[in-house]
């Protein structure tokens, strides 16, 4: 569900299920996590991208096989913590949990087509430990707006939020611009600047990981979060919606 291809010091990782749009699986998950471990470990690594397969970044949680929420919340700190910067590649739609990774990479690039949706409060349950890499990224009010309503916004409304380094017309020439930057920065120079720009984030995730993997767990037990699957899965409005 992960493949790998590397150039000039560049480790492409591309979400490779788009049959269910490169939903968090705990399969998509573990491929992911042992992925970035290689290229941590691998000195001709200079640098990660992650993109993906087919119209969809990620769907976030694969509700018929989900991650474990703690080898999800390990995912996202090993992309903040891998000693290679990592830069997301978007074409397409993100949602959910998907935001997550796009939030845990050190940059992030999309076009001006692809759109985002943190649509966890539509199902019933909220962006728990998402968050961690999130928040200190979003502007406090655009984090509101989108948090709360759960709607559809733009790779110009993500940019300007906080969540994207660039839209783009030309992605590809602006994600070249970037890694050129990056394969002329020591290896030494680019681990030791990440954990500059990284110290709060890993804080956050020291204080608050186990209480919102507990949140998160909580969510799924409720009634109103049973119904906004059943709504999700059967492709109807839940219950509460006026």
């Amino acid at each position: 569900m992960v493949r790998s291809a590397h150039e000039r010091g560049i480790t492409t990782l591309t979400l490779d299920s788009p049959a269910n749009r490169n939903a968090l699986s705990a399969r998509l998950v573990a491929e992911l996590a042992d992925a970035l471990a290689r290229c941590a470990a691998d000195p001709a690594v200079r640098a990660v991208v992650l993109t993906h397969s087919g119209s969809t970044f990620s769907a976030g949680a694969d509700l018929k096989s989900p991650a474990n929420p703690y080898t999800f919340v390990a995912l996202l700190r090993q992309i903040v913590e891998l000693p290679k910067p990592v830069v997301a590649r978007v074409s397409g739609h993100v949602r959910a949990g998907g935001l997550g990774l796009v939030g845990a990479c050190d940059m992030a690039v999309a076009d001006r087509a692809s759109d985002f949706a943190f649509t966890e409060v539509r199902i019933g349950v909220a962006p728990a430990v998402i968050s961690m890499p999130l928040l200190p990224r979003f502007r406090p009010r655009a984090a509101a707006r989108y948090y709360l309503t759960g709607e559809l916004f733009d790779a110009a409304a993500a940019e300007d939020a906080g969540l994207l380094t660039t839209a783009a017309d030309d992605l590809d020439g602006v994600l070249a611009g970037l890694l050129d930057g990056l394969r002329r920065a020591s290896p030494r120079g680019l681990a030791e600047a990440k954990k500059l720009l990284t110290v709060d984030v890993l804080e956050t995730f020291d204080r608050h990981a186990e209480d919102l993997v507990q949140r998160s767990a909580s969510y799924f037990t409720t009634p109103e979060a049973r119904e906004g699957i059943a709504a999700f899965m059967e492709r109807r409005d839940p219950a509460w919606v006026r």
